[in-house]
């Protein structure tokens, strides 16, 4: 059992920005968590390829696994690279600590299991990924949790959904596949009038669109995988703690936290960690056990990913625009989901939360026949089929074959998705050649020619961003 305490990570070095500072984006996901240090003082982070660490002594080992000493012992549970990615994201979203993780999929599992056991309870919205679906009605039923989904837009669902066993609050602040928005302060204040965390998942937005802390929420997750690294390349996840929700003041509802753990040699972890002490549990014991842990290459390539976070997030954003207005105004699309679309029933919380864009993540409804997806979706060159998002490469997948295949027709329906239902993600490429590509692979569905050349291309103002 072993855990590397994040506020003295690896040689207590100084960071020029620390997780929490009021930096800019831009500053932060490139020097936030890291120092260069003596002898060579590279200035991109090392990459500490090691399973295990030498302690200077015998007396330092044995309090470094009984936790009362900070310090790196084994790479399941902590490395170097990995740190300056935990604090980088940490600084990226105004939390007190971050937890990276093997995959996007562990780090949602982590951040609810250091909440929710057996005979738990989690009220969830009803328009999340498929794969969260799977892992809420599936694995978590396994193990005696159970899980109330509720609309999104409906705050008066979330307060009925609440139960004395209801220990979370689940949602994303983008919604995938939808782009769908809420409400996240009125979420947050029924969760916390119930004695709960919110739980955001932030992959779509990614902290230079939205930081889901500063509108209420207290825990953060990520698909790392995704518009963090930005390349396609890698699997990651990361948990973020804002470290303002206090557990100590439902110590009944919390019992890992405060009460006496004889893994923790009889120790109550609020008392030794404080607001801190969530993300210690999460660490010390369920990555620790389960054990998906995140690569020091791994950390190494989301770093790099991060550095352009917020240019490549303006370019997304810029070239779903110019998609947007050509899709809305295709005779064979039925309808665009995404909040910047005029009458969208989000339109004002785009307006109110998401300044700068309510990403490049979203669907359309092809006004056709259900048979006519997988011919659309053959004739498309540059949108690339693939079981991803948040790449330089533009990608489509079919929900309902793909994502959410395992939910049920009431649950699709619930969520929002049709037979017909296409999601994009919006690359890097020349916008003009994304609309392109998907004009002339809409055509045959109105027997229409190409209408690419007929299509303005300029960049729609920068003020009404998406």
């Amino acid at each position: 059992m072993t855990l590397q305490n994040q506020a003295a990570a690896a040689d207590e070095r100084p960071h020029p920005i620390s997780p929490g500072d009021a930096g800019g984006t831009a500053t932060s996901q490139i020097h936030a968590g890291y120092e260069p240090q003596a002898p060579y003082r590279p200035v991109a982070v090392p990459i500490y390829q090691t399973a295990a660490y030498e302690f200077p002594d015998y007396a330092s080992a044995r309090r470094m696994f009984a936790l009362k000493e900070p310090g790196f012992t084994y790479t399941r549970t902590g490395n170097p690279t990995v740190a300056v990615l935990e604090q980088r994201i940490a600084a990226l979203d105004g939390g007190v600590a971050a937890l990276a993780t093997a995959t996007g999929q562990a780090a949602v599992s982590i951040a609810l299991l250091a909440l929710v056991h057996n005979g738990g309870h989690i009220v969830a919205s009803s328009k999340l990924y498929g794969g969260t679906v799977d892992l809420l009605t599936d694995t978590f039923e396994d193990f005696g949790i159970e899980v109330s989904f509720a609309d999104p837009s409906d705050v008066g669902a979330w307060a009925a959904a609440v139960r004395p066993q209801t220990r979370a609050f689940l949602t994303e602040s983008i919604g995938n596949p939808l782009a769908t928005l809420q409400d996240l302060p009125a979420i947050a204040a029924v969760a916390h009038g119930a004695g709960v965390p919110l739980v955001v998942d932030n992959t779509l937005a990614t902290p230079a669109l939205y930081r889901p802390l500063d509108h209420g929420a207290d825990i953060v997750v990520y698909s790392a995988t995704k518009f963090l690294g930005g390349h396609g390349t890698t699997l990651a996840g990361a948990v973020v703690d804002g470290g303002r929700f206090d557990f100590s003041a439902y110590p009944d509802k919390w019992p890992q936290l405060t009460r006496p753990k004889r893994r923790y040699g009889g120790e109550i972890l609020w008392e030794r960690h404080g607001h801190g002490a969530y993300l210690a549990l999460a660490r010390s014991k369920y990555l620790h056990d389960l054990g998906p842990s995140l690569a020091p290459a791994s950390a190494a390539q989301i770093l790099q990913g991060l550095e352009t976070l917020d240019i490549r997030v303006a370019r997304h954003g810029q070239n779903s625009r110019e998609v947007i207005r050509f899709l809305t105004s295709h005779p064979a699309v039925a309808a665009v989901h995404h909040p910047s679309v005029p009458g969208h029933p989000q339109a004002e919380l785009a307006i109110r939360d998401f300044p700068q864009g309510a990403g490049s993540v979203f669907s359309f409804d092809l006004a056709a026949d259900p048979g006519q997806v997988g011919p659309f979706i053959d004739r498309l060159r540059l949108f690339k089929l693939v079981a991803n998002v948040g790449d330089t490469r533009s990608l489509v997948a079919h929900p309902a074959a793909m994502t959410h295949c395992r939910l049920s027709r009431e649950q699709r329906a619930a969520a929002g998705l049709t037979e017909t239902t296409i999601r994009l993600s919006v690359g890097l490429e020349a916008a003009a050649d994304l609309v392109a590509d998907l004009a002339q692979a809409l055509a045959p569905l109105t027997g229409a020619t190409c209408r690419a050349a007929a299509v303005p291309t300029a960049a729609v103002s920068a003020g009404t961003g998406i």
